[in-house]
């Protein structure tokens, strides 16, 4: 069984700039999101640097088959993660009570369930490669967030799990390490129907250098990586300012009333 870097969500954002990160450090790559087209682009310039052409599967990661339909794609291929990304996820912005029930499900289904299950349907091959879970987190796990209420508890799930699973399979030789970035220019604000602020904006760092941090973080067996000084500083500060008053200046950042996808 060939081992693989598994990265979902690798069509656009820090999801495609981690697979580059990743194929640059000589990994082979397993590629999943849904849009087939972008994959398929990406995988085409990945082999033109000489790197073995990725494999691609087109794969909606809310379904709940979604974790046993790649581990199939896998062993059909004779292929097995050494390391497992779980970049894949979105947003949505404004009051929980009037955004689409249906729609926060399937953030909570993508955001969490997800990402639980792709981190331990492959412990065992991570076990033998000494590899490792790289999860895609976010400053947002550190505060409440009203105004993105499902948004902000999902990231908070991903920190707190990831840190566990870090501790949990630090015997067996598997590196989990979270990735916090704040706000990065890609479409998930589109998504999200969010907009940065002034304050938001000063935090911003390019998808490339996240991911860039966030590989070595991994390799390096970090519990937690947060992107850029800025929002090293802006967490620290969290813990500072009585909660109540957080809140606050969380629901006046949150620029945008209502949510989209």
């Amino acid at each position: 069984m060939k081992p693989v870097a598994l990265i979902t969500g690798a069509s656009a954002g820090i999801g495609m700039e981690l697979a580059r990160v990743f194929a640059a450090h000589g990994h082979e790559l397993v590629l999943v999101a849904r849009r087939v087209d972008r994959l398929a682009a990406l995988a085409e310039e990945i082999a033109a640097t000489g790197r073995p052409r990725p494999t691609i599967l087109a794969l909606d990661l809310e379904r709940r088959d979604a974790a046993a339909q790649i581990a199939a794609e896998l062993a059909t291929r004779q292929l097995e993660p050494e390391f497992v990304v779980n970049n894949a996820g979105f947003g949505l912005s404004g009051p929980a009570a009037t955004l689409s029930r249906d729609e926060q499900l399937g953030m909570i289904d993508l955001n969490i369930r997800a990402l639980t299950e792709l981190s331990l349907t492959f412990v065992d091959s991570l076990a033998r490669h000494r590899g490792g879970i790289l999860n895609v987190a976010s400053v947002a796990a550190f505060l409440p967030g009203p105004g993105a209420a499902v948004y902000y508890a999902s990231k908070a799930f991903v920190l707190s799990f990831s840190e566990a699973l870090h501790r949990e399979l630090s015997g067996r030789g598997v590196r989990v390490t979270a990735l916090c970035p704040g706000p990065v220019p890609t479409e998930f604000q589109a998504r999200a129907g969010m907009r940065l602020d002034r304050a938001a904006a000063l935090l911003t760092l390019p998808a490339d250098k996240v991911a860039e941090i966030g590989y070595r973080g991994l390799m390096a067996g970090k519990r937690v990586v947060i992107a850029g000084f800025g929002n090293k500083i802006a967490v620290f500060m969290v813990r500072l300012i009585p909660h109540a008053l957080l809140l606050r200046l969380v629901q006046r950042g949150m620029r945008t009333p209502r949510g989209g996808s």
